[in-house]
C-alpha cells in the first residue's frame, strides 16, 4: 500500500464524508497480499499522520476535513461498538435536553446492547454502559437527530440514569419526568 494510493483511496471516501475506519474496513479498501504487509503499510501511514489511532481497531483518516467536526466522537463510538444498538443517554442527553446544569465536556455517554467500557479518545472519552432492555423499548424511547448516534428520549435517559444506578442528584426536579 503505497502512501499517495492510501491517500487518494482516503481523499475520495472522505469527499463522501466517510472518514472513521475499523480496522476491518481498512483492510478491505487497502488491499495488500498479506496480513504482514498490511500491518507495516498500516504503521507507516500512522507514523506519517495519514492515519490516527483514535480507539483499539478504530482509525481517522488524518488529513480530512471532517474530522474536527462535532459528530467525530459519536462516529468513533458506533464505529467501536459496529451490529449493536447504541445511543446516546445518561449525562450527556440529559445536559443536551438541559436537564442537567453540568455539561460533560469531554466526555460522550453511550447506552449500548454490546459490551461496557470506557474509551479515552483524543476527541474525548466515550463510556458505553450495557443495557438488558428489549431492542423493541429501545427503538420506542430513542429518536433520529441527524447524527450518528441516536439520543435517548428525556424520559428515557433519566430512567436509563436510575436504572443504572447513577447519581441522579445533578437532575432538575422538574426534569425527573
Amino acid at each position: 500500500m503505497d502512501r499517495l494510493s492510501a491517500i487518494h483511496i482516503l481523499n475520495q471516501l472522505d469527499l463522501k464524508g466517510r472518514y472513521v475506519f475499523t480496522l476491518r474496513d481498512l483492510e478491505k479498501i487497502l488491499p495488500e497480499a498479506n496480513q504482514r504487509t498490511f500491518q507495516t503499510g498500516l504503521s507507516r501511514l500512522v507514523k506519517q499522520g495519514i492515519l490516527e489511532r483514535a480507539a483499539r481497531g478504530v482509525y481517522i483518516f488524518g488529513l480530512s476535513k471532517h474530522k474536527k467536526g462535532p459528530h467525530t466522537i459519536e462516529l468513533i463510538a458506533r464505529s467501536l461498538r459496529r451490529g449493536e444498538y447504541n445511543y446516546v443517554s445518561l449525562e450527556s442527553a440529559l445536559s443536551e435536553y438541559g436537564a442537567i446544569s453540568q455539561i460533560p465536556i469531554d466526555r460522550l455517554t453511550v447506552m449500548t446492547t454490546g459490551r461496557k467500557g470506557e474509551y479515552r479518545t483524543p476527541y474525548g472519552t466515550i463510556e458505553f454502559t450495557h443495557t438488558k432492555r428489549p431492542v423493541s423499548d429501545i427503538v420506542q424511547h430513542i429518536h433520529d437527530v441527524g447524527r450518528p448516534l441516536r439520543l435517548a428520549s428525556k424520559q428515557a435517559a433519566y430512567r436509563d440514569l436510575k436504572r443504572v444506578g447513577r447519581n441522579t442528584h445533578l437532575v432538575e426536579e422538574n426534569d425527573e419526568d
